[in-house]
């Protein structure tokens, strides 16, 4: 990808949904499912954890979530596996979100942005999970390098875990009225996706993450982009819920498995099968 003639990450997320579907598939190589698998929890483990899921599901999904948290255990060695996980995605076609949630300020965010979201970087993501709880006006660094880069992000709105509640469904005063702080995060995520689209995007490349459980989810109607949505399959999530939080943004609404599938490894057919039986479900 280089610079501002590239088709951005909005347009080509739509592109890929309308060819694979919306499934979302998660990389995790979480200690226990490395013993599940019958892996050792090393680099080498992870390795072939991650080599396993490119080749069940790569080239079916529009989609493929690395959770970074469980290469960055492993340290230089579990990036480098990263590295090459994110090279292997692209390579079997499906768009990659890093899931990182990072979140900073000034030259740390840029820095960030650098890692994650620059062209020639070996950590170059189609798109990067952000958190925008030190104010959604410190992403900007990551903002600006995404839309320069024709890649995109997505802001931590609504999460599903109970902690977050305490934050995200806080009442604030917003443009004269009164909103959660979480609404207030789709509705800067949508003011972007509508300056893109008035420049002639389809859709924004600025989406949201809301988890698929919530019974009181902030409304998506109008954010022209892209949601997010883990919680589906082993943590309870259908494909009802899915359509319901996401309203007049369901056709860019990304179930997000995880467990789910990967509970069927480490034999690549029965990921694969278990894939294509999430992904029937949200054709």
């Amino acid at each position: 990808m280089a610079g501002n003639s590239v088709t951005g990450f909005g347009d080509r997320l739509a592109a890929k949904v309308a060819e694979r579907g919306r499934l979302c598939v998660g990389i995790d190589p979480h200690p226990a499912l490395l013993d599940a698998w019958g892996l050792p929890r090393s680099v080498q483990g992870i390795e072939k954890f991650a080599r396993t899921c490119v080749e069940a599901f790569g080239d079916v999904v529009a989609v493929v979530k690395p959770q970074v948290a469980f290469f960055e255990a492993y340290g230089a060695g579990g990036y480098a596996v990263l590295e090459r996980t994110l090279a292997d995605v692209h390579a079997a076609g499906a768009l990659s979100i890093a899931d990182a949630k990072r979140g900073d300020i000034g030259s740390t965010m840029a820095a960030y942005a650098q890692a994650w979201l620059a062209d020639g970087s070996p950590l170059a993501s189609d798109a990067l999970t952000v958190s925008p709880y030190l104010g959604f006006g410190a992403l900007d660094p990551a903002v600006e390098l995404a839309q320069a880069t024709g890649r995109g992000l997505f802001v931590l709105a609504a999460t599903s875990n109970p902690e977050g509640a305490s934050v995200q469904k806080a009442v604030v005063e917003s443009k004269g009225s009164m909103r959660t702080i979480a609404q207030s995060m789709v509705d800067r995520a949508a003011e972007l996706n509508a300056q893109q689209i008035n420049s002639g995007a389809a859709a924004g490349s600025f989406g949201v993450v809301v988890g698929a459980t919530l019974e009181n989810p902030p409304v998506l109607d109008h954010l022209r982009g892209a949601v997010l949505m883990p919680g589906v399959g082993a943590q309870g999530g259908s494909a009802a819920d899915v359509e319901r939080i996401a309203g007049q943004s369901a056709a860019l609404a990304l179930p997000n498995v995880s467990r789910g599938i990967l509970g069927a490894g480490p034999n690549v057919s029965a990921l694969r099968a278990a894939t294509e039986e999430f992904a029937a479900q949200f054709n």
